[in-house]
C-alpha cells in the first residue's frame, strides 16, 4: 500500500531492518552502553533523522532490537531439530549453536540485558521467557527423538540449557581460542545421563 509520501511499507520496513542490523553490529563493536545514534546512523548509511522516524529514541531502538533478535534466535532454535534423525540430533543442535555463536546475536542480547530503561528491560524479560519456553520444547523434542524419558522436568533442563548457551556465548568472546564443542558435548552427556 502506498502512503501519502509515495513510499511503500516494504521500503520503510527494509530501512528499519537495516537500522536494527547496524545497531547490532555497532553493539558488537562498542557495547550497548557506548553505542550512539550517530554510530548507528553511520553503520546503517542513514541519517539520524531516519532513525528517529522509525524509533522515538535510543531506548525504543534498543527495545525493538531485543525483540528483533529474540525473534531470530527463537525461530532458529525452534527449527534446530526439524527433520533430523535421532543419530543426527545432537550434531544438528550443535550446528544451531555454532551458527548462533558466529552470528553474535546471543552476545548482543546479553549486552542489551544490562541496559537500563523500562522498554528495554521489558523486552529483555519477554525475551528470557520466550527463550526458556523454546528451550523447554527443544529439550522435550530431543528426548522424544532419542527415545529417552527425562527424570528432571524439561523446564528445569531448559533453564539450564539457556544459561549454558549464554555462558558459551560469553566465553566465545572472552576466550575465542577455546573449543565450545567440547563443553557442548559434556553438557549434553550430563543432561542425557539424567534420563531413563
Amino acid at each position: 500500500m502506498t502512503g501519502e509520501s509515495g513510499t511503500t511499507a516494504a521500503p520503510r520496513a527494509a530501512a528499519a531492518g537495516r537500522i536494527l542490523e547496524a545497531t547490532s553490529r555497532a553493539i558488537t563493536l562498542r557495547g550497548a552502553a557506548d553505542v550512539s545514534l550517530q554510530d548507528v546512523a553511520e553503520a546503517a548509511g542513514v541519517s539520524k533523522a531516519l532513525i528517529h522516524y522509525h524509533f522515538r529514541d535510543k531506548g525504543e531502538l534498543l527495545a525493538r532490537l531485543v525483540e528483533w533478535l529474540r525473534a531470530g534466535v527463537v525461530a532458529r532454535q525452534d527449527a534446530a531439530l526439524a527433520g533430523v534423525t535421532s543419530a543426527a540430533a545432537l550434531d544438528a543442535l550443535w550446528a544451531w549453536l555454532a551458527d548462533e555463536l558466529q552470528r553474535g546475536d546471543l552476545r548482543v542480547l546479553l549486552d542489551l540485558a544490562l541496559v537500563q530503561g523500562v522498554a528495554v528491560q521489558a523486552a529483555v524479560v519477554a525475551t528470557a521467557q520466550a527463550r526458556r519456553e523454546s528451550a523447554a520444547e527443544l529439550v522435550a523434542r530431543l528426548h522424544v527423538l532419542l527415545g529417552l524419558k527425562p527424570r528432571v522436568p524439561a523446564s528445569m533442563i531448559a533453564d539450564t540449557f539457556v544459561a549454558f548457551v549464554d555462558g558459551i556465548a560469553l566465553d566465545s568472546v572472552v576466550t575465542p581460542s577455546r573449543n565450545p564443542r567440547i563443553a557442548f558435548d559434556v553438557f549434553w552427556l550430563a543432561i542425557l545421563g539424567l534420563a531413563d
